[in-house]
């Protein structure tokens, strides 16, 4: 029964982690492209202000997958019953807390993170032809080291701020996020709960699977 189990749980596992995979891959193919399209002429100011964006597109989906963790079902249920509106979107996060913080912490953060690299080598680049040290050496590899230790520390820092906020703050985040997504759906016609929620497509098949029989 416990081997049934396992391969039930790993089936379901893969299910999820092989689109979150491929998710990734177009993220950040489509990320790397535009971040080069944007960096090459970039200076260090524009460079600079683009690990700064970064960083903080990381923090916001951050504090998006922590809160949802955090974040407990009931008061949604509680305010969905009410017919609140964005509610059930707010319930779907909380639910589904382990995708929602997978996808904003591991395949936004990679994003990020690819980004970010690019912007620092641009980054040390300019600065390198400030400083009129064309040639690679010394100089280069202590200022790449500068800017790289810099923007982890920093990332980590801002991130850190962030998780002791989303922890405090988790109800009321997800709440927002859940009405971000109501009005998306809502105003702009983008089914985004349909898309997410799996469970709903499989009891329809299911449903209509009983009817043909």
């Amino acid at each position: 029964m416990t081997g049934i189990r396992m391969k039930n749980e790993l089936k379901k596992s893969l299910k999820w982690a092989l689109p979150l995979a491929v998710i990734t891959f177009v993220l950040a193919a489509i990320f790397s492209i535009v971040s080069n399209a944007i960096l090459s002429n970039a200076n260090v100011v524009s460079g600079i202000a683009v690990v700064l964006v970064i960083i903080l597109i990381a923090l916001f989906f951050d504090i998006i997958g922590v809160a949802a963790t955090a974040a407990i079902e009931a008061p949604f249920h509680a305010i969905a019953s009410k017919g609140v509106k964005g509610a059930k979107y707010s319930v779907w996060l909380a639910k589904n807390a382990d995708r929602v913080n997978t996808f904003c912490t591991d395949v936004i953060g990679d994003a990020s993170a690819i980004i970010s690299g690019t912007a620092s080598s641009v980054v040390v680049v300019e600065m390198m032809l400030i400083l009129a040290y064309n040639e690679s050496g010394f100089m280069e590899y202590v200022i790449s080291v500068f800017v790289t230790s810099i923007v982890a520390a920093l990332t980590v820092f801002v991130k850190a701020l962030g998780k002791s906020f989303a922890i405090k703050n988790s109800t009321k985040i997800i709440f927002k996020v859940g009405y971000v997504m109501y009005f998306t759906e809502d105003h702009l016609h983008i089914p985004i709960l349909r898309i997410l929620d799996t469970k709903k497509k499989k009891s329809k098949k299911r449903k209509t699977a009983k009817k043909d029989v």
